[in-house]
């Protein structure tokens, strides 16, 4: 009955509900609201840019100091803060949250990691750190391989969120927002909205029908 409705309302030109309404005010929301959250996620990551410059990355004395090399060592020494993170204070007068999501290990693990691979490597490794949140940027804000840069960001963030956001004087969903913002982004693909994903897309497809591996692989990433 659904599908006789459905061709039904697309002979008559009637709108039809959902995420591909055939209305041309529901398709403008959408587009719109996806561009905003996009280009919003995308301008986050572009203020971080400029505290941590290469190349010292806003670090002093021989990379110790400052800049990118304070949060990190402030990631590694917080590794064995509260350790938990999703705290829900049902009742105020129990003592300590009575829902919450235990993150020691990946505390820890990410301590290690900061600990005996980035901090020894800083002088390269903070390019990566810098370039991937410059190429979020880009991606995002001109929707270009836009599903690569929110893979990149849903890193980023999750990397933040562990690090940071069960540490002291931090409110834990401004990370677990913005990871969860760049999930969204990753399943919505905005270049498909708007940008220079929407003039990839049809050469790329060409190339996946053809049987192009590198084709179908680029395809999913716009």
């Amino acid at each position: 009955m659904s599908e006789v409705s459905s061709v039904a309302d697309r002979k008559s030109g009637q709108p039809r509900e959902g995420i591909y309404s055939s209305s041309r005010l529901e398709r403008t929301i959408t587009v719109l609201a996806v561009a905003i959250a996009s280009i919003g996620l995308g301008y986050l990551f572009f203020t971080q840019l400029w505290w941590k410059l290469p190349p010292d990355f806003g670090c002093r004395d021989d990379f110790t100091r400052g800049g990118l090399c304070f949060f990190l060592q402030h990631a590694a020494d917080e590794a064995d803060a509260s350790n938990i993170l999703l705290k829900a204070e049902i009742v105020r007068s129990s003592p300590g949250p009575e829902l919450s999501v235990p993150i020691g290990w990946a505390t820890q693990l990410n301590a290690a990691f900061i600990e005996n691979f980035v901090q020894p490597n800083i002088r390269w490794f903070g390019y990566v750190v810098w370039s991937t949140e410059a190429w979020i940027f880009l991606s995002m804000c001109l929707g270009f391989f836009s599903r690569l840069g929110a893979l990149a960001a849903i890193g980023m963030s999750t990397q933040l969120m562990i690090g940071l956001a069960h540490t002291p004087n931090e409110w834990e969903w401004s990370y677990i927002l913005m990871l969860l913002l760049s999930i969204a982004m990753f399943g919505l693909a905005p270049g498909r909205y708007f940008g220079l994903d929407r003039l990839l897309r049809p050469r790329l497809k060409v190339l996946s029908e053809r049987g192009s591996r590198v084709g179908r692989l680029l395809l999913l990433f716009t």
